[in-house]
């Protein structure tokens, strides 16, 4: 079995969602069933059915994310902090300058599970992290984008 990276805080944000959804959602719908079942007639009746089909959601759900909690490799940042001494490795955050536009960006290097580039999480995976690891402040990492070859200058490098 593959072990998936993930921060400390990523895993914290799914056992959160998990929690919600065993103590909370499933209750929830387990008793919006119950009431729709007492209604008569399940064949017409829609409320019901909505109720059953948010279940099976909520349990879907419930079932992914025990998978990939399971699956994780939880990477304690401040831990890999002290021996990176200003590398950029996983769940580092980077602040970069873009050579050709002078535009700086803000990234934090996560899980596949965890990237979410709104956020300024991007996966380790990406072409960008996969330039940036091993990089430091003042390195410059070049990565071919769809865009063509794209070159940032590292400005800073934290452990948050």
């Amino acid at each position: 079995m593959n072990k998936v990276p993930m921060t400390t805080a990523g895993a914290a944000r799914l056992r959160e969602e998990l929690h919600e959804l065993k103590q909370v959602k499933r209750p929830q719908v387990i008793e919006a069933i119950a009431e729709a079942r007492a209604h008569g007639d399940l064949k017409e009746n829609a409320e019901y059915h909505a109720a059953r089909e948010e279940q099976g959601f909520i349990e879907g759900r419930i079932q992914e994310l025990e998978a990939t909690l399971s699956q994780a490799e939880i990477i304690d940042i401040e831990r890999l902090a002290s021996s990176c001494e200003g590398r950029i490795v996983f769940g580092a955050t980077v602040e970069l300058l873009n050579i050709d536009t002078d535009e700086e960006v803000t990234y934090q290097i996560v899980g596949d599970i965890e990237a979410d580039i709104k956020r300024g999480k991007i996966s380790v995976k990406s072409p960008i992290a996969r330039a940036l690891i091993g990089k430091e402040e003042g390195d410059v990492a070049s990565f071919d984008a769809p865009g063509g070859l794209r070159e940032y200058e590292v400005v800073e490098v934290s452990y948050v």
